[in-house]
């Protein structure tokens, strides 16, 4: 596995060799087999990996298999991430408990199948529980209720008009996926949840879907029109599955899909703008898979809160049907920032230092913007990523425009199709998945199925910094807010803190699926004054948000951020 690691690292610095074709290694590649051959010999440890260090970033082996992939991720409150494939791979690495197996008349693959396909991810104790899911929930999406419930929805085959329910507990045991039958409207695969002001959610779109519906269904047929997803659809490859939606202060929806974007009016049904098209009039989405983030939410008690979009990556129109007939086409190198709050919003193009397709975009607690795991040419799909890219990217929002981009240190580990990312508490990046096949494939293709768990620590986690990070003592975990609520959050700190340097931030943690880290939102509550209690004690005076549309009823990862350097979280719930 080493061996095969680091010849990634080989081939990805040395576009020239092809990764694709080993059978025609040059003899400078066969040289450098030999060379890694009997650094196996010398390092006889195979649970474990090199491990880049510091500088720009640190990642860590956490898992050699968790028994599936890693397709979709959510962090619950309890600090466990559900994690899940798909039921028609075969039987995964995993077996059910308690003598527990799943029989379905309607499976393509397994029709008895005794292994999971689900499992449940202890961050604070780094184990593994499996979970048992009914129905096929590939390609499905999710978003977690105020009460910190998982609703999943949708899926293949005959999950595709599934509901699916996981609540939170603290006895392991005693939690597991519940499933509701036909609990929507329309057929569901490919489509994005969005967590709306009261807590409840949309479900947008899907194959075939130019539609969405509400949980909890607000009225019968509960099923609205959306031609926005019609006008999007390209004749033979979508190219709007997945739409990127986001809340914003007025209350409306900001939806992308393919190169275009709306504001939509979802209680009315009614499209209140419509952006510009997005330069170049490539794709951004799945197949042509890019991803998008709302950049920090501030200024949070001003008349209206300015909201800007960042969409990166993606895929050149037309690659996704060249990469099918074997022609992969390099992959977007480009970022559009715009910011939809202005009265005549335009796109502000960015040029990232590595072109990348299903590419994941997560927040950090400081703000910044990590671009993690996906390919440099071809597109989402089975089997039609190539040139995995190895290095992460940092974007800071707030620096000068031409200066914002910075390549983080590599891991060794192609994370390709079906691969995702979400955010720790701890400020950790959890990275797992990559499988490009249509079965659980570990010999014999380009890039095996992918069972492993790791993780990306940012540089602020580094040892050096550890004088200037925060440690939150006072605001209990679990703390239950209201909105615009006055709140003291104290904290220690052993080195010297710079007063105008603090803020505290709120991180509502992603459902990250196919590129996209949905319902992820970061608000920044500022600190309004800051106080030397003494003892290297500290209290910061903030507001929470004012309502719903900037913060939606339920739970948060709430952090005190010093000079970029983020505390631990606390994890809190708006009421």
């Amino acid at each position: 596995m080493l061996v095969k690691s680091v010849m990634v690292l080989y081939l990805n610095m040395n576009p020239n060799l092809s990764y694709s074709t080993p059978t025609r290694m040059t003899s400078q590649t066969s040289i450098l087999y030999f060379l890694l051959f009997q650094l196996t010999i010398i390092i006889s440890q195979p649970c474990h990996r090199f491990l880049t260090d510091a500088a720009n970033g640190r990642w860590q082996y956490l898992q050699k298999s968790i028994g599936i992939v890693a397709m979709h991720m959510q962090l619950l409150n309890n600090d466990r991430v559900i994690i899940y494939d798909r039921t028609d791979f075969g039987l995964s690495k995993i077996s059910l408990p308690d003598g527990k197996c799943r029989d379905d008349p309607h499976e393509w693959v397994i029709k008895h199948d005794c292994t999971a396909h689900s499992v449940e991810y202890d961050v604070l104790n780094n184990t593994i529980r499996p979970l048992m899911i009914q129905t096929n929930v590939w390609c499905s999406s999710g978003a977690v209720m105020p009460d910190g419930s998982l609703i999943q929805t949708g899926g293949w085959n005959d999950g595709d008009h599934m509901i699916r329910v996981f609540k939170p507990c603290s006895t392991t045991k005693d939690c597991d996926w519940v499933e509701v039958e036909n609990g929507l409207a329309a057929r569901r695969w490919y489509s994005t949840n969005h967590i709306l002001p009261r807590g409840g959610q949309i479900i947008i779109g899907g194959r075939g879907q130019f539609n969405y519906e509400f949980y909890p269904k607000n009225r019968a047929p509960n099923l609205y029109r959306l031609p926005f997803l019609a006008e999007t659809n390209d004749p033979e490859s979508e190219n709007n599955l997945y739409p990127f939606v986001f809340l914003i202060g007025d209350g409306n929806l900001f939806i992308f899909a393919n190169n275009q974007s709306i504001l939509f009016d979802y209680t009315n049904n009614k499209v209140v703008k419509t952006y510009p098209i997005m330069p170049g009039g490539d794709p951004r989405s799945y197949p042509s898979t890019g991803s998008a983030v709302l950049l920090p939410l501030k200024n949070l008690q001003a008349p209206s809160v300015e909201a800007e979009i960042l969409v990166c990556g993606g895929a050149p129109k037309g690659s996704f049907v060249q990469a099918n007939n074997g022609t992969f086409v390099s992959a977007l190198d480009t970022c559009g920032r715009i910011k939809i709050t202005d009265p005549n919003p335009q796109w502000v193009m960015e040029t990232m230092p590595q072109a990348r397709v299903m590419g994941d975009m997560i927040m950090l607690p400081n703000g910044n913007v990590l671009i993690i795991n996906g390919a440099a040419a071809g597109t989402a799909g089975w089997d039609v990523g190539r040139n995995p890219v190895l290095n992460p990217v940092l974007y800071r929002p707030d620096d000068k425009l031409g200066s914002r981009f910075e390549l983080q240190n590599p891991t060794t580990i192609p994370r390709m199709y079906h691969s995702s990312a979400v955010l720790l508490r701890d400020g950790r990046v959890l990275v797992g998945g990559s499988n490009p096949h249509i079965y659980y494939n570990f010999t014999g293709v380009i890039f095996p199925t992918e069972l492993s768990l790791e993780e990306f620590s940012p540089a602020y986690l580094d040892q050096e910094y550890s004088s200037l990070r925060p440690k939150i003592v006072q605001l209990a975990s679990q703390a239950k807010l209201n909105y615009k609520q006055n709140l003291v959050v104290m904290f220690t700190m052993t080195g010297t803190v710079a007063l105008d340097k603090v803020s505290v931030t709120m991180v509502a943690p992603s459902f990250t699926t196919h590129s996209f880290a949905m319902n992820q939102r970061l608000l920044v509550l500022g600190s309004e004054k800051v106080t030397c209690l003494g003892n290297n004690t500290y209290a910061v005076q903030v507001t929470t948000p004012g309502s719903g549309n900037l913060a939606p009823l339920g739970y948060y990862l709430l952090f005190v951020v010093h000079r970029d350097i983020p505390s631990e979280g606390i994890w809190v719930s708006l009421q």
